[in-house]
């Protein structure tokens, strides 16, 4: 699965200084993980866009750290970041933990089990530098964007979330539980700073807080597929977590 790019002509020259870190949360995603890789290799080759690409792997059982070492010999120790930690702390946590290694002006975060495509970074990119954005966030629920892959229970649950979030919250953005998001990078710092969540309602109270201290938010329209490989992490205690972020969040903010 190498991809070489060493003499490789890209399709778009580039037009600026500007770099871009992918954060790359894992735990148990061996399977999973060299095709994202490949797939980000693939896409920022072809657009011709500055990147690196940061593993933050909470020691997985599955061997991921391994399968991440040997992607570093084949893409470049200057392309993949290895930036482990000894036992798994959250989402919220492994996002501030790999922005301290970032050494892009922009961040991008996703997840690394398939379900958000590489293909939609360079829309990303362009939302972004046509609307002066300080944060582009995909959307599921707008536009061409979709989910494919969840039965009606999976759909219910993310509907039901988004629902309630928009009601009580009102964070002019169309998909609030979603992951897939580009940051300027001191914006996403000073994010980080002012979030007290750390699972899965971080990604909501970002948002949130973004609207809060005045930052411009774009949208573009993604699909969003089911994993693969692997198991989801979504179970009952993360959608408890999850109702009782949301509350907090109603009632400090």
């Amino acid at each position: 699965m190498q991809y070489n790019m060493a003499n490789r002509k890209t399709s778009k020259s580039r037009v600026s200084s500007d770099k871009y870190s992918v954060l790359l949360p894992t735990y148990n995603e061996r399977e999973n993980l060299p095709l994202i890789v490949w797939l980000l290799v693939k896409y920022f080759g072809e657009s011709g866009y500055d990147y690196e690409i940061i593993v933050i792997d909470d020691r997985s059982p599955d061997g991921t750290l391994e399968v991440a070492e040997q992607l570093q010999n084949i893409y470049g120790a200057d392309k993949i970041i290895l930036r482990p930690r000894e036992k798994k702390l959250g989402l919220g946590t492994a996002y501030i933990h790999g922005i301290k290694h970032a050494t892009g002006n922009f961040v991008i975060i996703m997840d690394a089990d398939l379900s958000h495509h590489p293909k939609f970074i360079p829309e990303f990119i362009q939302k972004q530098r046509e609307g002066g954005f300080d944060l582009v966030s995909g959307t599921r629920y707008s536009g061409d964007g979709g989910v494919y892959g969840w039965d009606l229970r999976r759909k219910l649950i993310s509907r039901g979330a988004n629902f309630l979030t928009q009601v009580l919250l009102r964070p002019g953005a169309s998909d609030l539980t979603g992951s897939f998001r580009l940051y300027k990078k001191e914006v996403l710092g000073q994010l980080v700073k002012k979030c007290v969540s750390k699972g899965y309602v971080f990604q909501m109270e970002m948002i949130v807080r973004a609207r809060q201290l005045g930052y411009s938010i774009g949208e573009v329209p993604i699909t969003f597929v089911d994993r693969v490989y692997g198991e989801s992490k979504l179970g009952g205690n993360e959608i408890v977590s999850f109702l009782k972020g949301l509350l907090t969040l109603f009632a400090t903010t």
